[in-house]
């Protein structure tokens, strides 16, 4: 088991930034695969990066590429999600999440994923 606890969102202009950070606590955090997804009012839910065990590669979604970068301390059993230049469509709920592969995949659907964070919301305005 592992419980995943988000923080960091909040209320932020279009064109500001947010540092979002997933604490993990349960199994050894090292030797999951993490992610982040976000979900909006009345939408699925959608990926948004992940991470490999070691931090040494990372998949982004084409809507966030070279605005965001996911991160990772397996020294702090965290990981973050550092998010730059930020837009009104970026408002959601973010959540983080983990997978146990050994083998990094290109891991988007959220079924892939079994444990979860409960959210953090961030707004952004125009």
């Amino acid at each position: 088991q592992v419980q995943l606890v988000e923080s960091g969102g909040g209320l932020v202009q279009a064109g500001g930034s947010l540092k979002l950070s997933c604490a993990a606590s349960g199994r050894t955090f090292s030797n999951y695969i993490m992610g982040w997804f976000r979900q909006a009012p009345g939408k699925e839910r959608e990926f948004v990066a992940s991470i490999n065990q070691s931090g040494g590669s990372t998949r982004y979604a084409d809507s966030v590429k070279g605005r965001f970068t996911i991160s990772r301390d397996n020294a702090k059993n965290t990981v973050y999600l550092q998010m730059n230049s930020l837009k009104p469509e970026d408002t959601a709920v973010y959540y983080c999440a983990a997978l146990s592969d050994p083998f990094y995949k290109d891991y988007r659907g959220p079924g892939a994923y079994k444990y979860w964070g409960q959210g953090t919301q961030v707004t952004v305005s125009a």
